[in-house]
């Protein structure tokens, strides 16, 4: 029980670093010579310049960053819940609350993936900066979003089917 307790919080710790990262690292939307974040667009590593509501798609991305700000903070507050529940829950009840939360956390992270995916051609075809912005491919961070999902759905549905044991 020990290992599998051991597991399964490491697997929680996965999926927030995961979404720290992709959150906070620079490379949502990347090309040869720029990289675009949900903060800022970068061009040749010097050339940074703030994302602003100057910005024709601004209020797509706002959604973004809002919804992966809260992935991430749910995805610690679960995790925080469920280190609490391991002291106070009796024997042979289920992380139920803990579950919510990481699947609250779950959605939203796949909100903000879907928001980014469905409008990144509206987000970046406005860069009026840097016309090759446009012809750039998902960079980690995008895909480290979607394996954060899926780890957050996994953690969330394993809190489900947990029961508390001796």
């Amino acid at each position: 029980m020990l290992v599998l307790l051991a597991f399964i919080i490491l697997f929680h710790i996965t999926s927030a670093a995961l979404l720290f990262i992709a959150t906070i690292d620079n490379a949502w939307w990347v090309g040869e010579e720029f990289f675009v974040d949900l903060w800022r667009v970068c061009h040749n590593n010097t050339n940074c310049t703030e994302i602003t509501d100057s910005f024709e798609g601004y209020s797509t991305l706002q959604a973004v960053q809002a919804t992966m700000i809260l992935s991430t903070i749910l995805c610690c507050i679960a995790l925080f819940i469920f280190v609490l529940q391991l002291f106070r829950l009796k024997q042979g009840e289920r992380f139920i609350l803990t579950s919510v939360i990481q699947l609250l956390s779950c959605l939203c992270v796949m909100i903000a993936a879907s928001i980014y995916t469905n409008q990144h051609g509206v987000v970046h075809e406005n860069y009026a900066l840097y016309q090759e912005v446009n012809n750039g491919n998902y960079g980690y961070s995008f895909i480290l979003a979607w394996v954060a999902f899926a780890f957050t759905l996994i953690s969330g549905i394993m809190y489900l089917i947990l029961r508390k044991r001796k």
